[in-house]
C-alpha cells in the first residue's frame, strides 16, 4: 500500500512539473512572437543591385 502511494505521488509530481515547464516554454514563445511583431520591420529592404552609397560630410 505504501509503495502505491509513493508511486502515485511521484507520478503526479512528475506530471505537474512537466505541465509547468510546458506552460513556461509556451508563454516565452508567445512573448517572443509579440515582441518580434511589435519591434520588427514592416518592410523588407532589398540589399542587392542598388546605388552605391555616397558619404556626406
Amino acid at each position: 500500500m505504501r509503495i502505491k502511494l509513493i508511486l502515485i505521488a511521484s507520478a503526479s509530481i512528475l506530471a505537474l512539473g512537466s505541465a509547468g515547464i510546458w506552460l513556461l516554454i509556451s508563454e516565452r514563445q508567445v512573448a517572443q512572437e509579440h515582441r518580434a511583431k511589435f519591434l520588427g520591420s514592416s518592410k523588407e529592404y532589398p540589399t542587392s543591385g542598388g546605388q552605391k552609397m555616397n558619404v556626406e560630410w
